[in-house]
């Protein structure tokens, strides 16, 4: 962990304590790279010169802000994101939502407004425009009051709603003067607010939490205390929807996963309650009160317990009949209504699939129970059961005369096979028994090692995960960036389109001259050589332009030029002008009017000259001599 710098946390508390912005829970290697480019721009070079600064200049405190909250956000940011939240989880979340009650959703650290906007309409899809405007409320939160004032016009440029899908542009947008502006109608149902996540209680009651690219700025331990506010926020089963670099590693028992690629989780309930059926067993012993039932109730309630119990069960009196045989008995062993009330000795039940009598007379003797184990019986299907047969005295209160004996049959055949099947795999678990113990010691080993390889993978992926949010953070602050980049550019595009044409606007007045225009640099290098230059003397612009003016040859005296040129560089005392014999490039002899003006800059010093070269023969009138004027000014104004 980086040390922190006692100046910057000093200039931290003195922005808590006297702006209300509580930057301590920030990630220091971001906030000090955008304190940084503050601080740059300022002209300062330490924290503390920089909170001297802030208290002589509060007007920097805005600029401060507006560094440090990076505001980048784009309608349907990561697409297929928003793809899946529209098609799986909000129809899903507006299925189990409670007809007729409201649906909140919290758009937390929205910016300038996109996210929210971009809620609004997927909302507005999914539900109809008439039920969005009847239920749905999204509450966007920022702390940044310059990015909610803009949020709150809903005015966006041509490249801010490049995003949007052009049939949503077309149904929730409305073009003005360039620009496009959010439905009104729809615009009143998403409710901008400051809001600080840190210091401020959370919105409550909300069925959809978005938090995108906004928890990657803070530490670890304030991404706790925010999560921890998030829980209490949603609704149970509520979503919440972060941002790429945002994961949920610590909360794993607050949220649970709903697609993890697109980092959307929802909100485990708090508490969970789980309802026991009560089982209210009607025993056929047992005291009788006034509260109880009147006795033939009783009976049939009792009989009816019996009749539907899960085991086999016969009731033999104390006279040795079959009295009762529940539903399970009847079924088993073929006993029917006639059999009752019958002695049981007349009945093949009394031998099969045991000796009965025996164990009856037994019990009734003893009072005591007995129980036979695993009984074999062949069904009527020629399927082998086992049972265990459990006998029991049917006595009076207390013991003391005997009413008779209930038998039960508890099917153990699934038990039995169990245990068969236990036997068998113990003697096989007992072959493998020295090579597992063989294996479990090296399986000691590995274990020890690959719980010290799992603790490094932890602090590993923790350390990753730092730095995936880092790397995210610096990539908003580049996108920041480059928007800024962007507006530059488009200020340079648009200065060189002027120039262009202005440079434009220049060839076609040198074009157009019927006098040769040259011009020439401090140090006497051709700048300019146009057309009627080039056709006069024969030497092609290429050929002529960074070439020293008294190295040409044409068919020019320049030697009588050096003078007029050098008083015009070094006097700047305006126009001079001489007649000239010379020879044109088809070598007839010529006499043509110079005229030298200084080349001056905006600032009036001189750069170069102009020559006005016209041939005596084809003199322009006063018409034409104002057309080179303006040539000499506009190569004025370019150069």
């Amino acid at each position: 962990m980086a040390q922190k710098q006692p100046d910057l946390e000093t200039l931290l508390d003195y922005l808590k304590r006297t702006r209300g912005f509580d930057f301590t829970g920030y990630k220091r290697a971001s906030l000090e790279r955008r304190i940084a480019k503050r601080m740059e721009a300022a002209g300062v070079r330490t924290f503390a010169d920089y909170l001297d600064h802030l208290e002589v200049h509060p007007e920097e405190f805005s600029g401060l802000f507006n560094t440090v909250l990076i505001n980048v956000t784009h309608f349907f940011r990561d697409a297929s994101t928003w793809d899946f939240l529209a098609s799986t989880v909000i129809p899903d979340l507006i299925a189990r939502h409670p007809q007729g009650m409201p649906l909140r959703i919290w758009s937390a650290g929205c910016a300038s407004g996109e996210e929210a906007y971009t809620l609004a309409m997927i909302f507005a899809e999914a539900l109809g425009t008439e039920a969005f405007r009847d239920i749905v409320k999204i509450y966007a939160t920022d702390v940044d009051d310059d990015a909610l004032a803009k949020a709150r016009m809903a005015t966006y440029t041509e490249r801010e709603v490049a995003d949007v899908p052009a049939d949503l542009l077309e149904r929730y947008f409305d073009r003005m003067d360039g620009r496009y502006v959010f439905h009104k109608d729809l615009r009143r149902h998403v409710i901008f607010g400051r809001h600080d996540l840190i210091q401020d209680a959370p919105i409550s009651r909300v069925d959809l939490l978005v938090c995108r690219n906004t928890l990657m700025y803070f530490n670890a331990e304030t991404q706790a205390r925010i999560l921890n506010r998030f829980q209490f926020a949603l609704n149970d089963g509520g979503a919440l929807f972060l941002g790429r670099a945002e994961t949920l590693m610590t909360h794993s028992s607050a949220f649970a996963p709903v697609d993890l690629k697109h980092r959307i989780s929802t909100k485990l309930p708090t508490r969970n309650v789980v309802t026991r059926d009560r089982l209210m067993t009607i025993a056929q012993n047992g005291s009788e009160n006034a509260a109880e039932a009147p006795g033939g109730d009783r009976t049939r309630i009792r009989e009816a317990a019996l009749d539907t119990a899960a085991n086999a069960q016969l009731i033999i009196d104390a006279h040795g009949s079959l009295v009762f045989a529940n539903e399970h008995a009847r079924r088993l062993f073929g006993v029917s209504a006639t059999d009752l009330p019958r002695p049981l000795r007349d009945l093949k039940i009394s031998y099969r699939p045991l000796e009965l009598r025996s164990v009856i007379d037994q019990v009734s003797i003893s009072r005591r129970a007995v129980t036979i184990r695993e009984v074999e019986w062949l069904f009527a299907s020629d399927e082998v059961r086992w049972l265990d047969v459990h006998v029991a005295p049917l006595t009076e209160p207390g013991g003391a005369a005997l009413l008779g004996v209930s038998v039960s049959f508890i099917d153990v055949s699934v038990g039995r096979r169990l245990r068969a099947d236990l036997e068998q795999a113990k003697h096989e678990l007992e072959t493998a028994y020295e090579e597992l113990q063989s294996t479990n010691e090296e399986l000691e080993t590995t274990n020890e090692e690959l719980q010290s390889t799992v603790e490094e993978l932890e602090t590993t992926n923790e350390e990753l995960q730092s730095t995936n949010e880092e790397l995210e953070t610096m990539n908003e602050e580049l996108q920041s960036a480059n928007e800024e980049l962007q507006g530059t550019n488009d200020e340079i595009r648009a200065r060189g389109e002027e120039l262009n044409e202005l440079n434009g606007f220049l060839e076609s007045i040198l074009t157009s001259l019927r006098a040769a225009v040259v011009v020439v640099d401090a140090d006497l290098k051709v700048l300019v050589w146009n057309d009627r230059a080039e056709d006069m003397w024969g030497l092609r612009e290429e050929e002529a332009r960074g070439k020293h003016i008294l190295g040409l040859d044409v068919g020019l005296p320049i030697e009588r030029l050096k003078q007029p040129m050098r008083s015009a560089l070094t006097d700047g005392d305006g126009h001079a002008s001489l007649k000239l014999e010379a020879i044109n490039r088809r070598g007839r002899p010529i006499e043509v009017q110079i005229t030298t003006t200084p080349l001056r800059t905006r600032t009036k010093a001189v750069r170069g000259v102009i020559l006005l070269i016209e041939d005596g023969e084809r003199q322009a009138s006063d018409g034409g001599t104002q057309v080179g004027s303006a040539a000499k000014r506009a190569v004025k104004r370019v150069r």
